[in-house]
């Protein structure tokens, strides 16, 4: 493949996972994510 084709799939995949994510944090599930890593967080140093 040709650099240019492979420059436009990787912008294009970027694009992708940035639209992904705004739309995961337009759900509401920023909050979510982060209550489970802090119970990740806190069960491997043993608080938890």
């Amino acid at each position: 493949m040709s650099e240019k084709i492979k420059n436009l799939i990787a912008g294009g995949l970027l694009g992708l996972s940035g639209v992904f994510v705004f739309f995961g944090a337009y759900r509401g599930e920023v909050l979510s994510v982060l209550a489970k890593a802090v119970k990740v967080c806190l069960e491997c140093i043993g608080i938890g």
